[in-house]
């Protein structure tokens, strides 16, 4: 039986957010901030948090951030719904738009509920699950996890170089989780191969659709 692209969705966002928290926790409960697990030169687990968006970039403030997120993934569940039903749209967009969703709900699930269940000891200490003392934080004002970190390669800067000459520069410097992964996958997969559902407004395809 051919899977509909609503249930696809469903699978996709829900996957998604079981293994982006998955990973989260694990993290969270198994290793103190700042540490960190070589797993290659070019891979590495390193456990931080932040308040911002994806790939730890901060903007506003933290219940702004938090309520933006949740108006977001709004959003994103009611576009789905609207166009899992259009017969000219590809299941392939609705998993891009699964992704994006997904990837923006599975911080949302940190920043409304972690700093409640969570506490934030010093390190070398990890964090304990539903402390007895209350967690770090209230309610929406949790931080991020992180922990995916892909320092690919560094080189000094010539010194001829105009501005940056001697200095370091490494590539690539973010560190980000798996609910950042889905947004970015979406959005360039979305990009790459289904722009033309952007290029022209929904009610004016919708139109065209019923002529």
């Amino acid at each position: 039986m051919k899977l509909s692209k609503g249930w696809l969705a469903v699978i996709i966002i829900a996957g998604v957010l079981l293994v982006d928290q998955l990973v989260k926790i694990w993290v969270k409960t198994h290793m103190y901030i700042g540490q960190e697990f070589v797993i290659t030169d070019w891979f590495r687990i390193y456990f931080i948090e932040n308040n911002g968006m994806a790939f730890g970039m901060e903007l506003g403030s933290k219940l702004f951030l938090t309520l933006f997120r949740i108006v977001a993934v709004g959003f994103g569940i009611w576009y789905i719904c609207h166009m899992r039903k259009r017969p000219d749209i590809k299941a392939g967009y609705i998993a891009c738009c699964a992704l994006i969703t997904a990837g923006a709900a599975g911080n949302i699930v940190d920043s409304v509920f972690y700093g409640m269940i969570f506490n934030n000891p010093y390190p070398p200490e990890v964090a304990v699950m539903f402390p007895p003392d209350g967690g770090y934080a209230p309610l929406f004002h949790g931080k991020v996890v992180d922990m995916l970190y892909f320092p690919l390669f560094s080189f000094y800067w010539p010194s001829w170089v105009p501005f940056v000459g001697g200095e370091y520069f490494l590539f690539f410097q973010p560190i980000f989780n798996i609910a950042d992964s889905a947004i970015t996958v979406g959005i360039f997969i979305l990009i790459l191969f289904y722009s033309k559902y952007l290029s022209a407004p929904i009610a004016e395809k919708s139109v065209e659709k019923e002529k």
